[in-house]
């Protein structure tokens, strides 16, 4: 799933360790199947809810909600539907390299910690996680999804029936690859989180605490990104 960028010279930006670009580059890849860089962002119709850093797509039948904790800050986005949910978060990664790899490992290692497993699978957007996460009602299905962008990652957390039902996981597949991400210019802390808001029309989302079960599935992946 390769990815694309427009380039530009921006001289006020400087990651830390990190030259500045070259004032003039050839775009690496052509094109992209998505989730997009907001620079391949495609020309389409399609109506996505602007969070800021995320523009994503509701799947159809189904709702958004925002994912906000106890001092109100909206840590992620949840899609839901039919008793499936996918969260989404975006981070920012190194101009140089994604983080997939090493985020699966410690992920992979928080899951044994907490009593949960995983392993290593090839799935739609290349290699993921198939897991079981340690829950109060016994083990529960889970796919943890993760994709490098220019300058950040996007990772996705499936649960419900969409973890292991091809058919279930399609519409979730589908509008992880229509985000769009918009990592902005400033420089940043690797696996620092893109900052979320709330949409400019406050109906197209219902910002809420996530519920017991999904928040402490995502649990099982903030631990490892906060490392």
């Amino acid at each position: 799933m390769p990815f694309g960028r427009r380039r530009r010279l921006d001289r006020s930006v400087r990651e830390k360790g990190v030259a500045p670009e070259p004032e003039s580059r050839d775009r690496e890849q052509t094109t992209t199947t998505g989730p997009y860089d907001v620079h391949d962002a495609p020309e389409d119709s399609l109506l996505r809810i602007d969070l800021g850093t995320l523009r994503i797509a509701p799947v159809a039948g189904g709702d958004l909600r925002l994912d906000v904790n106890k001092a109100g800050k909206i840590m992620s986005a949840t899609l839901r539907h039919q008793g499936s949910a996918m969260q989404v978060g975006a981070f920012a990664a190194p101009r140089q390299g994604g983080i997939w790899s090493d985020v699966r490992a410690e992920i992979l290692a928080t899951l044994g910690q907490q009593g949960g497993t995983g392993e290593e699978t090839k799935g739609a957007f290349g290699t993921e996680l198939a897991a079981k996460l340690a829950m109060k009602q016994g083990p529960q299905p889970a796919r943890f999804i993760g994709v490098d962008g220019p300058r950040w990652f996007l990772r996705a957390l499936i649960t419900g029936p969409a973890a292991t039902d091809d058919g279930a996981a399609k519409p979730f597949e589908q509008a992880l690859r229509q985000i769009i991400v918009v990592r902005g210019s400033e420089p940043m802390p690797v696996r620092e989180q893109l900052p979320l808001r709330l949409p400019t029309d406050p109906r197209e989302s219902q910002p809420a605490e996530a519920d017991s079960d999904s928040e402490d599935s995502a649990d099982q992946a903030d631990q490892a990104n906060q490392r």
